[in-house]
């Protein structure tokens, strides 16, 4: 047997071995080893998964139709129930797209799509930093690929002016907004270099933007005009929406060829109704949320002025990076940090390139103007 022990030894001694913390969560502060601090490193961009009175009101609405806890089958089989084909009805209508289809994770989703509909016969040509659960689609796919220099559209166009007329079709994938250095895709360009080649579909994740960015939380593709040019759309309710699953906005067709030939769909138990309501009740109030937005806007222009230089520079949106270099020096200005009242993770190699160990600080709406002066000052 492969000597596991070895190689945990090995990670640790890099200062790369990962460990599960424990944790209580109190609204935007956690408590951890006796500290309480406050959470810099969620997800909740928008601060409602604490929130009590959206949960009051759900409740009160579960209680008179009563949603069941669990599907207990796939869609495919008895698991469709009636809120799964509401929810798909109403996140098409509010992009005004033909079609929309939910999934388990934005993990699944992005493992799923690319499988089910590249071939030998695709090319993928992905940004350089796309999430590890986009490359393990491709991978999947066993389609050819190629990765361009991040956010490189020239490099791109190049690209497809070599491979044009080589495969029936190309995928151009992308995020939104980056996961690890949180800069922003420029989608308009990319609109543009596929309208300007035959056979190329764009996919793009917008994981850390739905709910966040855009008049209506709709997203980049809503801040940049153009959700009806992006081929295959995907989002997340794991982060800003403060529930679980994901979806692909897309057309019909797409819709209808991914039920019947994407794995991960077709083999999962569907999430519970009831995760499916709240997910709808959040989603239908995302306009709702303007106020949010715009002081997560505020106190993210705060920080990344403020780092300007150590890797704030890079970002554009509430995910700032503050780049450190070295493992053990990530770790140990995290362990600074969190002493300082500051609950805030390293970022280490593979997830980000060797060398570019940093602080991935996460903000979230419920974070003040105060509070990011304070991590200023202990910065």
């Amino acid at each position: 047997m492969k000597d596991y022990n070895s190689i945990l030894q090995e990670l640790e001694n890099s200062g790369n071995l990962r460990r599960l913390p424990e944790i209580v969560h109190k609204g935007n502060l956690v408590e951890k080893g006796g500290l309480t601090m406050l959470n810099l490193s969620s997800n909740d961009y928008l601060g409602l998964a604490s929130r009590r009175d959206l949960q009051q009101a759900f409740l009160e609405e579960w209680q008179e139709k009563q949603y069941p806890f669990s599907s207990s089958s796939s869609r495919l089989l008895t698991g469709n129930f009636r809120i799964y084909t509401e929810l798909e009805q109403v996140i098409a209508e509010r992009f005004n797209r033909e079609a929309t289809l939910l999934f388990n994770s934005g993990y699944h989703a992005n493992t799923g799509i690319l499988p089910a509909l590249a071939d030998k016969q695709t090319l993928i040509l992905a940004d350089k930093l796309v999430h590890a659960s986009i490359i393990d689609g491709i991978l999947l796919s066993n389609a050819p690929f190629q990765r361009f220099r991040h956010n490189d559209y020239d490099q791109l166009e190049t690209l497809l002016q070599k491979n044009t007329g080589q495969y029936e079709q190309i995928f151009i994938v992308t995020e939104s907004i980056f996961s690890m250095d949180g800069d922003v895709a420029d989608l308009r360009r990319l609109v543009s270099l596929k309208k300007s080649y035959p056979d190329v579909c764009l996919y793009v994740d917008e994981a850390h933007a739905i709910g966040v960015r855009g008049k209506n939380g709709l997203g980049i593709a809503e801040e940049q005009d153009c959700i009806q040019e992006i081929d295959l759309l995907v989002g997340t309710f794991g982060k800003a929406l403060a529930s679980m699953g994901a979806y692909v906005i897309c057309s019909r067709v797409i819709r209808e060829y991914l039920i019947n030939c994407m794995r991960p769909l077709i083999f999962s138990t569907a999430l519970p109704p009831a995760q499916i309501a709240w997910t709808q009740f959040i989603f239908e109030r995302l306009p709702e949320f303007s106020e949010e937005r715009e002081r997560l806007a505020t106190t993210s222009h705060l920080l990344i002025d403020a780092l300007s230089g150590k890797g704030g520079e890079i970002s554009g949106s509430h995910i700032i990076p503050y780049i450190i270099g070295d493992n053990k020096d990530c770790i140990l200005k995290a362990e600074e940090l969190q002493r300082k009242g500051f609950y805030c993770l390293p970022v280490r190699p593979p997830t980000v390139p060797k060398g570019t160990a940093r602080i991935r600080f996460s903000l979230t709406a419920d974070v003040t103007t105060e509070d990011i002066q304070q991590l200023i000052q202990a910065l």
